[in-house]
């Protein structure tokens, strides 16, 4: 990582079909070495699945599980006289985001047995419901920030 300046960021162009960005990120964090087409077929089949479970707009219920898995508070660790603590911090948009498309993935791909899309589409309805274990990963991240509290007096 670079000490001199903070690289720009780069503008994700929406998904083709649903014409949203979020969906976008999905397919990029789903993406494994490079097969973009196949990452785009197994999120665009768990769509499909998602609409004929719930009847109603399957970017809604993406958005709906997305935002419910974002934390808001994360901890850092923070090396401080020797001691390293763990300071509590808020999370920021984009990396909020970028953390629960990260946790839905990891929860499905640690399941077994069933197709990638089978689980991509379970674990979306879970966290549009809030549960599931992208949803608990969020509340366990949360409870750390929260016992640690008294930290946040070394924000940086």
């Amino acid at each position: 990582m670079s000490r001199r300046r903070t690289p720009k960021k780069r503008i994700v162009m929406p998904d083709p079909v649903y014409d949203s960005r979020l969906i976008e990120l999905l397919v990029r964090q789903l993406m494994r070495e490079g097969k973009k087409s196949l990452a785009y077929r197994i999120c665009y089949e768990s769509m499909n699945q998602i609409a004929d479970a719930t009847q109603q707009d399957p970017l809604v219920i993406v958005e709906q599980a997305i935002r419910n898995a974002t934390p808001l508070v994360e901890v850092k660790a923070r090396r401080i006289g020797g001691s390293t603590y763990q300071v509590p911090l808020e999370v920021a948009p984009e990396r909020g985001t970028a953390l629960a498309i990260r946790w839905i993935l990891s929860a499905c791909r640690n399941k077994l047995g069933r197709p990638m899309a089978t689980k991509l589409t379970s674990e979306l309805l879970d966290a549009a419901k809030n549960s599931g274990l992208a949803v608990r990963k969020r509340d366990e991240v949360h409870k750390m920030a929260d016992a640690n509290k008294a930290f946040a007096k070394y924000r940086f």
